[in-house]
């Protein structure tokens, strides 16, 4: 295999909301290292440029106008194979990459070319009003941060679709995370032809596997959109369920709780992922799309099957998967645990072998460098439309 130098831009995310896109870059970025390839990252790292005068109001105008912070100089320093565009906002603009030359590709880890909120929700349910032409929704709404102040400049980004996106619009292939994505961007008028389906991946975890224990197990941020509040209106007294994370919903969820409901913060990644596999399930609430979640995959590296509440794309892949169950809202959620507690210790090894095959390490890098070999003239093999459900 021949080796690439590989470049990849992202803006991190500030460290006061968890970002599993940052995990997710940071991990790719060493994967492809251990590969043997050369790999850059250029970053700019919000926690660091907040600081700096006049922060906010650069970042609206690199936002509404894509112009602003490049990072062309540095790419053409380390003179990449393939330059992977990741993140770009609000740091990064994006003009500069209708004029770069080499073969760029980007990630879609959210929805924040059609959604100003990047989550396609809003008001307790999935809202298309965007991405069906009404390209003003957002702003009415203050859809980003709850501020139109703070959505004007991604609305008006945004107001000429996917066809006006500088980056969508140049990239010679954009990767999705699932089919669900893909079909989402297809709507909007993304080229299926122009789309990778590459999941995400994670490391597996160097820790001994647990029995269930008689917990389940929510882990993610406690926001609306992740329907923690609404599962928790639903949870029966009595049935034991540890609360990760932490948000803005926090003291909404400690309300709705009922007593044998534990909340245990923020914890870090690892800390987490070693003792999944002492739970009985892992819970997805999420009312939102989602990509592909990581918490989805680390689930599953610790054999840990999910039950899934209908309204993102974890169900779909759970389904289609057989590694877990998946419930409508309206199902009564004490019945649905019984099944579920009934059912899952069968599904642990099921599990691990879909975490293997689909969404490990080598699987991910794997149809990554063909992607990355295609574009850039450096490799042999067909795209990868996606990582086939059926060779799991």
């Amino acid at each position: 295999m021949t080796s690439l130098r590989i470049a990849l831009v992202h803006s991190f995310y500030g460290s006061e909301a968890p970002s599993g896109e940052n995990e997710a870059v940071l991990a790719q970025a060493a994967a492809l290292g251990r590969a043997g390839h050369d790999v850059h990252l250029v970053a700019a790292r919000t926690d660091e440029l907040r600081e700096r005068s006049g922060y906010a109001a650069r970042c609206a105008v690199t936002v509404a106008t894509g112009r602003g912070r490049s990072p062309v100089r540095e790419l053409r320093s380390f003179a990449p194979d393939v330059v992977h565009v990741h993140n770009l906002f609000p740091n990064f603009g994006r003009d500069w990459t209708s004029g770069w030359t080499g073969p760029l590709v980007t990630t879609l880890h959210n929805y924040r070319p059609l959604c100003a909120a990047a989550t396609l929700y809003r008001d307790a349910g999935h809202c298309t009003s965007c991405l069906t032409g009404d390209r003003w929704a957002g702003l009415r709404h203050g859809c980003y941060r709850g501020s139109r102040t703070a959505t004007l400049p991604l609305a008006w980004a945004g107001r000429g679709g996917v066809a006006a996106d500088p980056l969508l619009r140049r990239a010679d292939r954009v990767v999705v995370l699932s089919e669900l994505s893909r079909d989402t961007y297809a709507r909007a008028g993304l080229p299926v032809g122009r789309t990778a389906l590459i999941p995400n991946f994670v490391s597996p975890v160097d820790a001994p596997a647990a029995g269930p224990g008689s917990a389940w197990v929510y882990a993610g941020r406690l926001s609306p959109e992740k329907g923690i509040v609404d599962l928790l209106r639903k949870w029966p007294e009595g049935e034991r369920l540890d609360v990760i994370g932490s948000g803005p919903m926090e003291a909404a969820c400690r309300a709705e709780a009922p007593a044998s409901v534990r909340f245990l913060g923020a914890l870090g990644r690892e800390e987490l992922r070693r003792g999944l596999s002492a739970y009985r399930g892992l819970v997805f609430p999420s009312r939102c799309l989602e990509g592909v979640p990581l918490v989805y995959l680390e689930a599953l590296a610790a054999g840990l099957p999910v039950l899934a509440l209908e309204g993102s794309t974890v169900p779909v892949l759970v389904r289609a998967e057989g590694t877990g169950h998946v419930v409508g809202w309206d199902t009564p959620l004490a019945d649905s645990l019984r099944a579920a507690g009934r059912d899952f210790p069968a599904l642990r090894e099921r599990c691990r072998e879909v975490y293997g095959q689909r969404y490990g390490e080598e699987a991910w890098v794997g149809a990554t460098v063909r992607m990355y070999g295609q574009a850039s003239g450096h490799g042999a093999g067909s795209l990868p439309s996606a990582i086939p459900v059926a060779a799991v």
